[in-house]
C-alpha cells in the first residue's frame, strides 16, 4: 500500500509515557499511515515497547534504533532523513511521543498542505480560541509567549508558536538540506530548522512566510511528566542566540 505521510516519532525513555494503545487503536484505523519510532538511546524498555508496537506491522510502523542518546533533534533529524528514503514519500513529519497533540491532527495537518502547493511546511500551533481543547499550565503558557517573541525578532518572522511538537513538510530536495547536517542547539532545533530555512530561501522574507502555515490546533493537553522545565526556557534563549549568530 502506497503510504504518502511519514511522522517520526522520538522516544526517549517513554515505556511508561507512551500511550500504546490510543497509538495502535490509530494504527489499525488508519492503514494508510505511515510511522517510524525512534529509539533515542533509552535506558529502559522503550525500544521493547516500540518493536512490539512494530511486530506484524512493519509495513506501516517502523524502529530505528539509535544506540546513543543524541537528543530530541538529532533523533527526528535521524527519523527524517530515513523516512525521505521511503519511496513514494510525499509528506514527513515528526510528532512528540507522548501525543499531546492527538494523532487525528495528522490528517488535517497534510489537507491544508496538500491542497496548497506553495506551502513547504505547516506546523500545529497551540492557540487556546473558544471552540478549541488546549490545556497548557499556565507558566508554560506565558514562558512560551516569551519565547516566542524572541524567536519571532531574531528570525524576523512572526510566529506564534515554534515549540509544537507536530510539524509536517513537503518533500523536495530543500526538505533533505533542511535535515542533512546535524543541529548545533540540542534544546530548539525547531528554530534552527526555520533559521535553515530563511536561509535556502535567500533571505527573502515574503517567499519565507508564503511558504510555512500554522493550523491552530484542535486538541492539545499538557502531558504529566514533561520533561521540559522552567530553567530549560533559559538555555533556550541562548540557543536561539547561536542560531541568530550562525545563520544570519
Amino acid at each position: 500500500m502506497n503510504r504518502p505521510c511519514t511522522i517520526v516519532i522520538p522516544c526517549y525513555n517513554e515505556a511508561t509515557r507512551f500511550p500504546f494503545d490510543h497509538f495502535m487503536a490509530f494504527v489499525e484505523e488508519n492503514p494508510a499511515m505511515h510511522f517510524l519510532l525512534v529509539n533515542d538511546g533509552s535506558k529502559d524498555n522503550t525500544i521493547a515497547l516500540l518493536q512490539r508496537a512494530s511486530k506484524g506491522r512493519e509495513d506501516q510502523v517502523g524502529v530505528l534504533d539509535q544506540a546513543v542518546n543524541g537528543g530530541k533533534g538529532e533523533a527526528v533529524r535521524a527519523g527524517v532523513l530515513a523516512a525521505l528514503r521511503r519511496k513514494g514519500c510525499l509528506y514527513v513529519g515528526f510528532w512528540d511521543a507522548d501525543l499531546a497533540t492527538p494523532l487525528e491532527a495528522i490528517s488535517q495537518l497534510t489537507t491544508v498542505i496538500s491542497g496548497r502547493p506553495e506551502l513547504a511546511m505547516i506546523f500545529g500551533a497551540r492557540v487556546k480560541l473558544l471552540g478549541r481543547r488546549v490545556d497548557r499550565r499556565a507558566i508554560r503558557h506565558y514562558l512560551g509567549r516569551i519565547f516566542a517573541t524572541v524567536v519571532s525578532t531574531v528570525l524576523r518572522l512572526p510566529i506564534y508558536d515554534t515549540q509544537c511538537g507536530a510539524k509536517i513538510f513537503r518533500v523536495s530536495e530543500e526538505t533533505v538540506a533542511l535535515f542533512q547536517s546535524p543541529f548545533c542547539t540540542r534544546w530548539v532545533f525547531d528554530v534552527e530548522i526555520l533559521a535553515r530555512f530563511i536561509q535556502l530561501r535567500g533571505y527573502n522574507m515574503q517567499l519565507v512566510q508564503q511558504s510555512i502555515y500554522e493550523f491552530p490546533l484542535e486538541e492539545w493537553r499538557d502531558v504529566a511528566g514533561s520533561r521540559v522545565r522552567p530553567q530549560d526556557f533559559v538555555r533556550a534563549f541562548f540557543d536561539v542566540l547561536r542560531i541568530y549568530f550562525r545563520y544570519r
